[in-house]
């Protein structure tokens, strides 16, 4: 009968102990309170003792993790209206931060987050939110960064998703990209006429130097008329000629009017 209560008390250790055992994924650590005060150092990963009531364990997960920041109401710098969601890449790399130095870094960086997506974006255009959205992202991060290390998480990459806009400024920016082709377009045309120009300039200057190209011209030009096999007949008729016949009739018609 004496041996009950040791036998008990021997149970109730093994029980104690056996409650003690904790353990850790390798991507897990344990943050401890011994009589309230915080241990050094974080443990894990592996098997580690917590001796309760004495100890309390906060577990503190090392991977990366995801927050989607909901979409917010943005106005740009041209006083646009859009709305802007994102995500938002982090992880802890001090547990012992991330448990003292604030009560639920999850949603203080989600938080965080959603303020810093309005500020930043509201100080751009839309057209630089549309098209310089890695810069932007890059921005983000920077600040979420700066904001969150004394928490002990560090974010990785900010990513802008979607990105929605007015009905309205859609078919404006349809007219203006529209605009923009037809610029390009008449440019394009413009020198190409500016060039072509330029090859004939070049052209007229072999021809009068060698008046025999524009016969070698017109026999080229019959050829690939002969290849349509049609009937029609091309006579070149100098232009000198025509100047020629001009000067004739203008000076029989002064003699006509002088005789007169």
């Amino acid at each position: 009968m004496t041996g009950t209560p040791v036998l008990v008390v021997v149970f109730i250790l093994v029980i104690y102990l056996l409650s003690s055992i904790k353990i850790l994924a390798e991507y897990e650590r344990g943050v401890i309170f011994r009589l309230g005060r915080l241990l050094p150092q974080a443990k894990g990963p592996g098997v580690i003792l917590v001796f309760a009531p004495l100890d309390r364990m906060v577990r503190i997960s090392l991977r990366i993790d995801t927050i989607e920041v909901p979409a917010q109401d943005v106005i740009t710098r041209d006083n646009v209206t859009v709305k802007v969601n994102a995500v938002i890449y982090f992880r802890v790399v001090e547990p012992r931060l991330a448990v003292i130095e604030v009560s639920n870094f999850l949603y203080a960086t989600s938080q965080l987050a959603q303020t810093t997506l309005r500020s930043v974006l509201g100080e751009v255009e839309l057209d630089d939110l549309l098209s310089k959205r890695d810069e932007l992202n890059v921005r983000l991060q920077a600040i979420l960064d700066q904001h969150t290390s004394p928490w002990g998480v560090k974010v990785t990459l900010v990513s802008v998703k979607q990105v929605d806009i007015p009905e309205q400024m859609i078919r404006a920016i349809g007219r203006q990209a529209e605009a923009e082709r037809e610029r390009r377009a008449k440019v394009i045309h413009a020198e190409g006429e500016y060039m072509a120009s330029e090859k004939l300039g070049m052209a007229a200057e072999v021809i009068q130097r060698q008046p025999v190209a524009i016969q070698l011209r017109y026999l080229q030009t019959l050829v690939e008329i002969g290849q349509e096999k049609n009937t029609t007949i091309v006579f070149p008729l100098p232009i000198d000629i025509l100047s020629s016949l001009e000067r004739f009739f203008d000076s029989g018609r002064r003699d006509g009017s002088a005789k007169a």
